[in-house]
Order: C-alpha cells, then sequence, then structure tokens
C-alpha cells in the first residue's frame, strides 16, 4: 500500500495493537511479552516516528495487575520525555462498561490520549476527532462480544478539511475474517479516512487502506505456533514503500509435534524426538496428538519430559494434547439399584482401565458438582469451580 497516494501530507508514525500486557499467567512468557513491547516502544523512539496508534488491547483486562501498570508506566513516559505523543482506544479486552479503565489513568497522567471522542445524533453516531499538526484523528473503542459492529455501521466523520484522517477501530471487518464465523462489519459502510489503524485480529493484514499490525506478542499455544515472534508497523509517507513491518523477535520457537499410539511408549517416543532438536533458550512447544490404543494420557511421564527439556537449555516449555484421544470404553452395568449406576460405572471403568490418575476422579466428580449459590455472579462461581478443581489436581 502507497500511502502517498491517499493524501499530500508527509507523515511518519507507529501503528501498534494487540499487546495484551498481563495476558500470559506463567511469568516467563508474562516477561517475554512486557520485552516486546519494551523493543517496540524502543525503536519507535529511535525510528524518530512524530507519534505512535495503539489500536486497542494494550492491557488483557480492563484493571491490569500493579506490576504491569508500573512497567507500561516507565515505558510511555519514555515516549513522553521523547515527546511523542501516543494516541488510543480501548479493545475489548481492556474496555469497560462503565467506560472506566486504566486506560484513563494513563491519560491523566499526560503519557496517552484516548482519542475515543463521540456524541449520537439521531440514528448517527459522530465522531469527533482528536487534532495533531495536520492529522485529524478518529477512534471508536472495541467492544466484549463484537457488540461495537452494530454501532460501527452507524459512524460517520466530523468533518476536518485539509487534513490527514486517521480512523481507529478494534473490530473484525469482513475483509480480513476469511472463513472465521464470525460477526465482522463491512469496509465499504465505513466513512472514508486516509488510513485505517486496525486492532483486535491477531494477524499481519492489509487491505486497501486497512492495516491489522498483528499482536505485540502471541497470546496463545496456538498464535506462538504459527506467529512465531510480534509485530507493528511504522508508517512512513515519505517513502515508496509506506509501511514498514517491525519485527520483535525476543526468543525463537521450536515446534515438536509427536504422533503417539501407545501411552506405555510415548514417554520414550517423545523424549527421542526431543534429543534430536537444537532447544537451548527456545520456548519450546510440544504438540502431542494421536488415539491411544492402550493406557490413557496420565501413563505419560510429562514430569520426565520437562526435566529433559529443562536439561537441554530450554527457555520455557508449554504441551498441547488436546488432540489425543483415548479408546472409548463401553459400559456394560447390571444395576439392581439405578441410584448407584455412576459409582458401579465409575467402579467398572477404574477396573479396566488402572492408572494413578483414577484415585482423583472421585473427588474432580464432586468438585465439579458445585451448585452456583443464590445471587452469586457467574465469575465468581466458574472461580470457585476452578479453584476446586485445581485443588484437586494439585495445580
Amino acid at each position: 500500500m502507497d500511502v502517498r497516494e491517499l493524501s499530500g501530507t508527509m507523515v511518519k508514525f507507529s501503528h501498534i495493537s494487540d499487546c495484551h500486557l498481563g495476558g500470559w499467567k506463567q511469568p516467563e512468557l508474562q516477561e517475554l511479552n512486557l520485552q516486546s513491547f519494551k523493543k517496540a516502544i524502543e525503536t519507535c523512539i529511535k525510528e524518530k516516528v512524530e507519534f505512535i496508534l495503539i489500536s486497542g488491547d494494550l492491557f488483557d483486562s480492563a484493571y491490569p495487575p500493579i506490576d504491569i501498570l508500573k512497567e507500561t508506566f516507565s515505558e510511555l513516559k519514555k515516549l513522553h520525555d521523547s515527546k511523542i505523543p501516543c494516541f488510543i482506544i480501548a479493545g475489548s479486552h481492556d474496555y469497560s462498561v462503565s467506560g472506566k479503565t486504566f486506560l484513563d489513568v494513563l491519560e491523566k497522567a499526560g503519557f496517552c490520549v484516548n482519542v475515543t471522542n463521540f456524541e449520537e445524533k439521531g440514528d448517527l453516531i459522530l465522531l469527533n476527532p482528536i487534532i495533531y499538526k495536520n492529522i485529524a484523528i478518529y477512534g471508536y473503542p472495541g467492544k466484549k462480544s463484537s457488540l461495537e459492529i452494530n454501532d460501527l455501521r452507524r459512524i460517520r466523520l466530523q468533518e476536518s478539511p485539509g487534513l490527514f484522517h486517521i480512523l481507529m477501530l478494534h473490530t473484525t471487518i469482513d475483509k480480513a475474517k476469511g472463513t472465521i464465523p464470525v460477526d465482522s462489519i463491512e469496509t465499504e459502510l465505513l466513512p472514508q479516512a486516509d488510513y485505517y489503524a486496525l486492532g483486535h485480529m491477531h494477524l499481519d493484514f492489509q487491505y486497501e487502506k486497512f492495516v491489522y499490525p498483528g499482536p505485540t506478542f502471541p497470546n496463545n499455544f496456538q498464535e506462538l505456533e504459527d506467529l512465531k515472534y510480534g509485530s507493528f508497523y511504522i508508517v512512513d509517507t515519505e517513502e515508496i514503500q509506506s509501511l514498514k513491518r517491525i519485527d520483535l523477535k525476543i526468543k525463537e520457537v521450536e515446534s515438536i509435534h509427536v504422533k503417539v499410539n501407545s501411552a506405555l511408549t510415548a514417554t520414550d517416543q517423545i523424549i527421542s524426538e526431543i534429543k534430536k532438536r537444537d532447544i537451548k533458550d527456545k520456548i519450546v512447544l510440544l504438540r502431542i496428538k494421536g488415539n491411544l490404543e492402550n493406557g490413557t494420557p496420565s501413563d505419560i511421564k510429562f514430569t520426565q519430559i520437562e526435566e529433559i527439556i529443562i536439561q537441554k537449555g530450554a527457555y520455557f516449555y508449554l504441551k498441547n494434547t488436546h488432540e489425543l484421544k483415548t479408546k472409548e470404553v463401553e459400559f456394560n452395568i447390571q444395576a439392581k439399584d439405578t441410584e448407584n449406576i455412576e459409582e458401579e460405572a465409575i467402579k467398572i471403568y477404574l477396573e479396566d482401565n488402572p492408572s494413578k490418575f483414577n484415585e482423583l476422579i472421585p473427588s474432580l466428580i464432586h468438585s465439579l458438582s458445585l451448585d452456583k449459590q443464590e445471587d452469586e455472579k457467574i465469575a465468581i462461581f466458574e472461580n470457585r469451580l476452578i479453584d476446586e478443581t485445581k485443588r484437586v489436581l494439585k495445580f
């Protein structure tokens, strides 16, 4: 995309999105997430961009942990000291229905400007711009469950003749969603702008003037496999290639896929594959799949596998066993008392499928049968259920 064809304005800015600071629960990956964000800020300062756009989900929640806030404040202060303005909108993760989030704190401290400024006029939503030099920046926040999309079909821009128009949105556009069955905004329904700074979809995507820069760091196992590392864009209208992708490579990712058919031999098979790889200082993604003809996943010695990975000097290790299936068990139970059918089924299963995991089954069933208390919020009930399950599994 050549932005120079879109406007006579000469400008150089950065487009960042979906940082999800505080999103990873593992300290090692949370640290890499922060390092990627720091590298992005450092690059922006070094490249002497005029301003930065963060198009949603700076944080993974509306109320991030205090340690994450401190680190974010420190980085945005570097921008402030370098006299580089930062313009931002809320995303679906750091958005709050109340409208109050820690983005307000950042703005109050003078570290960024939330460009969300609109008024409703009849059936329309009129976006008011934030004017910076000869740039008019408009924005509308992302919301939970894509609730912003119906609103986006009604937005219009307050006119700012002669200025370079940037529209910041945190949403899914129809041209980027592919075959994913989610709601999306039709690009032809959006008001005209010289650059659309998009966020929400974790992919590097360009369509005409619509740009997703990808996350600054992958946010889950699948994204680590697919993306390997984060990215953002620097837009310079003076260059022939106006868009410059900046890769945020912090650690290499080593994906190891192992297909197994026996839990009894799987451990040795997995370790053998690991020993073939150079995994020193890398993020190791171990994906195990297959149909087990004998044994169960609990028979695979993951502690032993992890020890080997650590010995070979890996930075961190994640495993995925979602595609690992066990042989279906048929029950033929003659129960005199139908009230004891559950207990009898469990007893027969344990006898036919011996495993260390079996001793946890009764406690797990009990923990999963907890009832939601009257007036108890769903989130609190879910957390109580998860905590009880973790206690049983000794996580």
